[in-house]
């Protein structure tokens, strides 16, 4: 299989295209936003030399469904998903930052923990906890959307102080935040999973709040398995989770977490392999549909067809 990591398209009414770590977006006429779902995969801020396929279509498809899930709570960007590996729709301004939500002590918050911390963006955290333990309620660790390099945590006050989102905005952005976690916690639960954390990211058109970007994708979100959960964690085990959190773990094992000087292990066919079956298996638990393979032999062919087809409209 293909994996599709870079694309250079030029459209009827493009004024701009950005690239991030995993999509490649284009802007079109002031009006549209085309986002391409590659094949690229980050972790630690970082993309990886090799991309895994199909992971663009699980990211788009995912993301896609479940903004139609949630647009009963926040209206968000989705105009219509074109082709399995891009979705356009309303051009909003972003702001600047992340609002990630946390309903257990994982990943981030956990190696913080770790380290001595108990207190996470403003949020206090309690003490004796265990890994992968649910908190007390859900809270909002929010970070700065970084262009180039790595994310920071914010607090609710510097975000505020700063500038970056009025207080007016961000009670909006904090209120829809919760509503969309609780949300993608009982589809989750209906499938057998907890969503254990995520992130959203939000912008504005006319005055008026849009959900954008993806939602609850194994890119964004960390999932694990609800059977067992509660014996794994008294034991002291690893969860067994359906998130990218795994290639985090994969790449610390292997002494690279991001930083400088560090070299990322090798990525052999066998890991890419492991890597595209566990985003196929996260895509048929949280949808309960079987995920159906598009691989057409020219891919970047069949999604600047579909975008041109769209625009020509």
């Amino acid at each position: 299989m293909k994996a599709i990591t870079h694309t250079d398209f030029h459209f009827p009414g493009q004024t701009g295209r950005y690239v991030g770590k995993v999509r490649d977006v284009y802007f079109i006429d002031g009006k549209y936003i085309v986002l391409v779902a590659t094949d690229r995969i980050s972790a630690f801020d970082v993309v990886l030399p090799k991309g895994i396929p199909c992971k663009g279509q699980v990211l788009n498809q995912i993301a896609s469904s479940f903004l139609d899930k949630t647009a009963d709570i926040v209206p968000n960007w989705k105009i219509r998903e074109i082709d399995p590996m891009a979705t356009v729709g309303i051009l909003c301004e972003p702001f600047k930052v992340e609002m990630v939500v946390r309903g257990y002590l994982a990943g981030h918050a956990w190696r913080e923990y770790q380290a001595g911390k108990r207190t996470l963006c403003g949020e206090p955290l309690p003490e004796g906890m265990k890994e992968n333990q649910k908190l007390p309620h859900p809270i909002i660790t929010p970070t700065t959307k970084a262009s180039e390099g790595h994310d920071e945590d914010i607090s609710r006050d510097e975000i505020i102080a700063s500038g970056l989102v009025s207080a007016e905005d961000y009670a909006q952005l904090e209120q829809y935040t919760l509503a969309l976690f609780q949300r993608g916690q009982e589809l989750a639960a209906e499938r057998g999973l907890i969503l254990m954390d995520t992130k959203y990211e939000f912008g504005k058109k006319d005055g008026k709040i849009y959900l954008m970007d993806e939602i609850h994708t194994p890119d964004s979100s960390r999932y694990i398995y609800a059977e067992g959960y509660e014996e794994r964690l008294a034991r002291g085990e690893r969860q067994k989770q359906l998130s990218k959190e795994f290639v985090r773990e994969w790449l610390m094992a292997s002494g690279f977490q991001g930083k400088e000087g560090q070299q990322v292990p090798p990525m052999t066919e066998e890991v890419v392999s492991g890597i595209t079956d566990r985003y196929i298996e996260l895509y048929e638990h949280i949808t309960g549909a079987p995920f159906i393979k598009h691989d057409d032999e020219d891919i970047e062919r069949r999604i600047e067809d579909n975008i041109n087809r769209f625009l020509a409209g």
